[in-house]
């Protein structure tokens, strides 16, 4: 953890607003991203990112220091992207979503797309980012979430462990199985399956 973003979670935990506002501004585009990702709707990843740093300040007292701050935060806003995501249903949201909005937020993913493209280089990518949107949107939801912090979040396996609270083995299981399904609903050029390995693990 950086030096000034320690001294920022020590005020918070202290009772400093202002301090744990600092913190927010530091990580709300990567939770919003990853919430956006998740849900594939705008409005519910503002809802999720609010309602994660809500969250956030109110558990700060149980935050330990065994994971790194921005680990833990992570693992809050996923797990309240997909409570949101079970209750909603939305299990086709992401078709609706704007693809090359979502293709643009947090970072260049792999295979879709890169950020600050020209609209005619956006237009090319349009339908071929939609319907690996869309394919995405039908996988369950523990391969979902874990294929999107591995190929749109670029986490190593290590990290999504952490966050999902799960084994690293079943973190390569559910990347290569999500691609694995993906690879057999769109065909072999599909975007997120490049680097696939057939790999036998535990289940979802």
């Amino acid at each position: 953890m950086a030096e000034d973003e320690a001294d920022l979670l020590t005020r918070a935990r202290q009772g400093d607003a202002a301090a744990f506002g600092a913190l927010v501004r530091l990580h709300q585009r990567r939770v919003y991203a990853a919430a956006l990702h998740v849900t594939g709707n705008h409005s519910d990843a503002d809802d999720v990112t609010q309602e994660s740093f809500v969250r956030a300040f109110r558990g700060l007292a149980s935050f330990d220091g065994r994971a790194d701050f921005f680990t833990w935060l992570y693992r809050i806003a996923v797990n309240t992207a997909l409570n949101r995501l079970r209750s909603t249903k939305r299990a086709t949201a992401l078709a609706t979503a704007g693809a090359a909005e979502v293709a643009q937020v947090g970072g260049r993913p792999e295979g879709l797309g890169a950020p600050h493209l020209l609209p005619d280089e956006l237009a090319a990518l349009g339908e071929q980012v939609r319907a690996t949107l869309v394919a995405m949107s039908e996988l369950s939801p523990p391969l979902r979430v874990t294929l999107v912090l591995a190929t749109v979040e670029g986490l190593g396996h290590k990290q999504i462990a952490e966050i999902l609270d799960i084994p690293e083995g079943t973190v390569a299981w559910r990347v290569n199985e999500a691609r694995r399904i993906l690879r057999e609903r769109m065909g072999q050029d599909a975007p997120v399956t490049r680097g696939a390995t057939k790999t036998r693990g535990p289940g979802r």
